[in-house]
């Protein structure tokens, strides 16, 4: 590894170096990707790594390629002492909106971990519900926190290829291209076609 990229992912892993010389064992990032898109779910991950791990290349999945993101969806899945993922459709969205939806997917990934943490450190939610683990938001996590980091990855990899199988069976929509976020062609076909059942009512009523 070089010596650049070693400081980078040390630096990545300060929030955690002091937490474990807390005493804490086993933390838990947790994130979500999917919150803004027109369509499809919203997907949240949790994952607990080593202390001494030190993949190359985990960074905010939003600054990690397409190519990249699988490679290393594959390693951090292989690594991760546990890992957890919820995915809460479209269809509870609309009923209790994106924010609760978020909340309740990550009650179902702390649920979903085989080995229990004794801390969580989640992307920016306050409210949350993790069974009683006590957990820290951090603003912007997901580029400040290596367990969130990773977790950012899983997540966005997981949605990410839920919406190119959707992109198969509805493709006048180009989700293979946007992954259901609200660009210009999104609305545009939106317009065109209509709405198709993976769209979220609640975000789509001005095109429609």
């Amino acid at each position: 590894m070089k010596e650049k990229e070693l400081e980078r992912l040390t630096k990545l892993k300060e929030i955690e170096k002091e937490l474990y010389q807390k005493g804490f064992k086993n933390i838990c990032g947790i994130d979500e990707a999917g919150r803004g898109p027109l369509a499809g779910p919203v997907v949240i991950a949790g994952v607990i790594m080593p202390q001494d791990s030190m993949i190359e290349g985990v960074n905010d999945s939003k600054k990690v390629s397409e190519k990249k993101r699988e490679k290393l969806y594959d390693i951090i899945l292989e690594e991760a002492i546990s890992y957890s993922v919820a995915i809460v459709g479209q269809d509870v969205i609309d009923e209790i909106n994106i924010l609760n939806a978020t909340k309740q997917g990550v009650t179902e990934v702390v649920d979903g971990l085989d080995v229990k943490p004794d801390l969580i450190l989640v992307d920016a939610l306050e409210h949350i519900n993790t069974r009683g683990i006590p957990y820290e938001p951090i603003i912007k996590g997901d580029a400040k926190c290596y367990n969130i980091a990773a977790a950012s990855i899983i997540a966005k990899v997981t949605r990410d290829r839920i919406m190119r199988e959707w992109d198969e069976i509805y493709p006048q929509y180009g989700f293979i291209n946007h992954k259901g976020y609200g660009t210009a062609k999104h609305i545009a076909a939106i317009k065109e076609y209509g709405l198709c059942p993976i769209h979220r009512r609640s975000f789509t009523k001005k095109f429609v």
